[in-house]
C-alpha cells in the first residue's frame, strides 16, 4: 500500500508519454478501480485538446453481502475463524470481472465521470459480461470517433474539465456518500486542469447537498441494488431540479446534464436512450432530495492545533460525532493491531497513527484497521482514529479523522503527540484538538524511513516522496 496513491501519478505520467506521440484525434480511457481515473483525468486534462472518453467496466454481480463479509473479517480479528473462512468469504465478495460492488472508491470513480460528462450515460453501473455492457463500449468508441476536430462535433477534453464540471462531481460525490480518496484525487485532478479545489470546497458543498444514497458501508444495499433502484439517472434528474448543479456544461453527448436523466436500453446491434426512473423504487436505498437520508452529504472539514484534515461521518452514528478520550500513539497499524491482540485497549481511546502521510511512506490506506476499531466500537467504546495517512475509501462506522495535514514527517502537529494526551475530536464544530497545555512548546519526533523507504520497490519512489505536495492539495507529484 505504500506505493499506491503514487501509482495514480504513474498512471498520468504513462498516459503522457502514449499521448505525446501526438497522433491521436481522440481517446478512450479505460477507468476502473481507485488510482486509475484519477491518473487518466490528469493525463486527459494535460492533453486538454484531444476528445476523452472515459470507458467503464461495471461493477461485478452482486456475491456475498457486504455486511456478512464484514463480519468475518471482524470475526477473523479476534480468532473467532481462521484464514480458510477469511478466504471464503473475501472469494464470495469478490468472484468475477468487475469493479467491487461496495461504494469505495472504485464505484465513485464510475459516479464520478458520470456526473463530469466524460461517460455515456447510464453506462457506470452496467454489469460486464452482458449485451448492453458490449453493446455501450461499441457506443463509447463510436462517440470517441464522433467528437474528433475532423468533423463537427469537436469537443476536447479541456472544454469539458471545466470548474463546473469538478463542482458538479463533488456534489455526487456528497449526494452518494462516496468514496473519502476523492478529497485527495479531486485537487490533484483538479490542478491539472486549472482549477484549485481546497478542502473546504468539500465541506461548503457538503453542507448544502443532501445525502440521497444509502450504499455499504453506509447501508446494506451494493451499487447493483442502487442501479435498479433509479441510479445515478434519477439522482442527476433530482439534482438539476432542486438547482444543484450546473446543466450547461459541456459533456461528451454532445448536450448537457440533463442528457444524463436518459438510462440505456438495447436496439438490435446498437443502444437508444430513453428517459430513466423519476421515481425511486426503493427509498431504503435511494430518495428523492426533497426527502433526503440526512440534509447534508456528510464530509466535514477538521482543523484544530492538530493540523487540518477531513472527516465522513454519514456512516458514523450521531452520539459518536464528539470524542473525547486519551490518546494511544503509533507509528504504523500492524503496531495498532499488535496492541490490540495484547488487550490494551480497554478505555475509550483516540488511536493516533502518524507518519503515515505522502512524504513519509507514499500515504498508504490504514483499511484494515477497520476491522480492529470496529471491534472495539462494537465492545461499548468510544474509538477514533487521528491519522495524516488515508482511512478506506469505504469509511464506515468507526470516526476517522484522515489526511491531517501538514503531516508528521514534515514536522506537523501530530509528530508532537504522547501517549496519554487528551484529544478532542468534534465532527459537528469541524474541530481536532490536543487539549495539552504544553503542547505548542514540544519538540517534534524524528520519522524514521527505515521500514518504508526501501524494498518491494520503494526505492524507486524516493523522488515522489520527495516532492509530494500536502494532502489538502491532493498529495500530488506531477501536478
Amino acid at each position: 500500500m505504500e506505493l499506491s496513491l503514487f501509482s495514480r501519478d504513474v498512471i498520468a505520467l504513462a498516459a503522457g508519454v502514449a499521448l505525446s506521440h501526438d497522433c491521436f484525434d481522440s481517446s478512450l480511457y479505460l477507468g476502473v478501480c481507485d488510482k486509475i481515473v484519477p491518473g487518466l483525468i490528469i493525463a486527459a486534462a494535460t492533453f486538454g485538446h484531444i476528445p476523452a472518453v472515459f470507458v467503464p467496466a461495471g461493477p461485478m454481480p452482486s456475491g456475498l453481502p457486504n455486511d456478512e463479509k464484514s463480519k468475518v473479517r471482524q470475526q477473523f480479528a479476534i480468532g473467532e475463524v481462521g484464514r480458510d473462512e477469511l478466504m471464503r468469504a473475501e472469494m464470495a465478495s469478490y468472484h468475477s470481472a468487475g469493479t467491487c460492488t461496495f461504494y469505495g472508491t472504485a464505484n465513485t470513480n464510475q459516479m464520478l465521470m458520470e456526473f463530469m460528462g466524460l461517460h455515456l450515460p447510464g453506462s457506470s453501473f452496467v454489469n460486464p459480461n452482458t449485451p448492453l455492457r458490449e453493446a455501450l463500449t461499441v457506443a463509447a468508441v463510436q462517440r470517441a470517433a464522433q467528437i474528433t476536430n475532423l468533423g463537427n462535433e469537436y469537443t476536447p477534453a479541456g472544454q469539458v474539465l471545466d470548474e463546473r464540471a469538478f463542482v458538479n462531481g463533488i456534489v455526487g460525490l456528497m449526494a452518494t456518500g462516496g468514496s473519502t480518496n476523492l478529497v485527495l484525487h479531486l485537487p490533484a485532478m483538479a490542478r491539472a486542469a486549472g482549477v484549485i479545489i481546497d478542502i473546504a470546497d468539500f465541506h461548503d458543498l457538503s453542507e448544502n447537498v443532501p445525502l440521497m444514497a444509502r450504499v455499504y458501508p453506509n447501508g446494506l444495499a451494493d451499487v447493483n441494488h442502487f442501479h435498479a433502484a433509479g441510479g445515478l439517472g434519477y439522482m442527476i434528474g433530482q439534482l438539476l431540479e432542486a438547482g444543484l448543479l450546473h446543466p450547461d456544461v459541456k459533456t461528451i453527448t454532445g448536450s448537457g446534464l440533463d442528457s444524463y436523466v436518459r438510462e440505456p436500453k438495447l436496439e438490435g446491434a446498437g443502444i437508444r436512450w430513453e428517459d430513466g426512473a423519476r421515481t425511486t423504487l426503493n427509498d431504503r436505498i435511494l430518495r428523492p432530495a426533497s426527502d433526503p437520508f440526512a440534509a447534508s452529504g456528510g464530509l466535514k472539514q477538521l482543523q484544530g492545533n492538530l493540523g487540518r484534515g477531513v472527516i465522513k461521518i454519514s456512516a458514523v452514528a450521531p452520539e459518536r460525532h464528539l470524542i473525547e478520550a486519551r490518546a494511544r500513539v503509533f507509528q504504523d497499524q500492524d503496531s495498532v493491531k499488535t496492541a490490540f491482540r495484547n488487550g490494551e485497549f480497554t478505555e475509550d481511546t483516540i488511536v493516533v497513527v502518524r507518519f503515515q502521510g505522502p512524504r513519509a511512506n507514499g500515504m498508504p490506506e490504514l483499511h484494515s484497521l477497520t476491522p480492529t476499531l470496529a471491534v472495539l466500537q462494537d465492545r461499548g467504546l468510544k474509538v477514533a482514529l487521528v491519522t495524516d495517512g488515508r482511512m478506506s475509501g469505504a469509511s464506515g462506522k468507526v470516526p476517522a479523522a484522515i489526511h491531517v495535514s501538514p503531516e508528521a514527517a514534515m514536522g506537523g502537529p501530530l509528530a508532537r503527540m504522547r501517549d496519554g494526551d487528551m484529544v478532542r475530536l468534534d465532527a459537528a464544530h469541524g474541530t481536532l484538538e490536543c487539549l495539552e497545555a504544553d503542547f505548542d512548546s514540544r519538540t517534534p519526533a524524528i520519522h524514521d524511513p527505515s521500514d518504508s523507504h526501501e524494498g518491494m520497490g520503494r526505492e524507486l519512489f524516493a523522488a515522489f516522496r520527495a516532492n509530494a505536495g500536502p494532502a489538502t492539495d491532493g498529495a500530488g507529484v506531477v501536478v
